[in-house]
């Protein structure tokens, strides 16, 4: 259903924290015209945390109305309660969403039954397809292979986004699961080696800032244009690398601002990208391409 450069895509704030609506305009135009395949509103990176179900609401709407078909919108509605998980994927869904990407429950630490229940209790209430999302550094919590190969015959379970960083978990994770069964690399540094494994692309924090580069690598490695793939893939590693000097969304976030795309606002606990990282993102946008 999805493939390729799909960016978790930043929320533009105003210097007060205000969501700026005429920034996430011209952001969205922007990835259209730059290739982006898929846009991920609210997740991680779009601080997902502190925007209000009414703003996340308002966001997917305006999405899905200036995207339309061309590039399909996918929300961000996980929780670590699942009656608000589907609350969420109700609303978002509603606002226009093609599908929903579903964090893993964090601080609580379920058991893997647990997560088992509780993305089977998503998908069942969910009008539109369940990504899962395991990212056990911020969640505390690890969903295994075990658990993925049983919630991945559920029909509307899609996939999964994998970012533990294992290249062996993305191809254990594409071996034993169906093949209708979508895996996405959720870490722009094995995004490469992820598709040539059988990932069918990237959910990318990279893509905010080069949405074209990265578009571009995921269509040569789907295609198995490797030496075109690799030539792109080695411009872009110190910018990946560069782009988690600081807890995501930081970094990406003032490399974005800097483009003069968004204004540079973050909300509390998020705090502005220190001074002393600047250059090293400034020489990676450059080594990679970015003026």
């Amino acid at each position: 259903m999805f493939s390729g450069s799909m960016v978790a895509v930043v929320t533009p704030m105003t210097a007060t924290g205000e969501v700026d609506l005429a920034a996430w305009d011209r952001l969205l135009a922007w990835h259209a015209e730059q290739g982006t395949d898929a846009v991920v509103v609210v997740g991680t990176t779009g601080e997902s945390p502190t925007v209000t179900l009414a703003e996340a609401t308002e966001l997917v709407r305006r999405a899905a109305l200036l995207l339309g078909e061309q590039v399909p919108v996918i929300a961000g509605t996980g929780t670590n309660d699942t009656a608000g998980t589907i609350e969420r994927t109700r609303v978002l869904a509603a606002a226009g969403a093609k599908a929903v990407l579903v964090v893993s429950p964090y601080y609580n630490k379920p058991t893997q039954e647990g997560l088992y229940r509780h993305f089977l209790a998503v998908a069942e209430a969910s009008p539109v397809p369940v990504i899962p999302y395991n990212v056990p550094s911020r969640t505390g919590v690890d969903l295994l292979p075990d658990t993925v190969v049983r919630l991945a015959v559920h029909p509307r379970i899609l996939g999964i986004k994998e970012a533990t960083g294992s290249l062996a978990r993305i191809e254990e994770l594409v071996a034993r699961c169906p093949e209708s069964f979508e895996v996405y690399s959720g870490d722009d540094p094995i995004a490469l080696p992820a598709i040539l494994a059988g990932a069918r692309g990237v959910i990318s924090v990279t893509a905010n800032v080069a949405p074209a580069a990265m578009h571009e690598l995921c269509e040569h490695a789907l295609a198995g244009r490797l030496a075109e793939a690799e030539a792109l893939d080695a411009r872009l590693q110190p910018l990946h690398r560069a782009l988690f000097m600081e807890s995501n969304p930081i970094p990406v976030k003032w490399a974005v601002a800097e483009l003069g795309l968004i204004p540079p606002g973050l909300r509390l606990p998020l705090t502005p990208f220190s001074l002393q990282h600047h250059t090293v993102v400034r020489e990676a946008m450059r080594a990679a391409g970015i003026a």
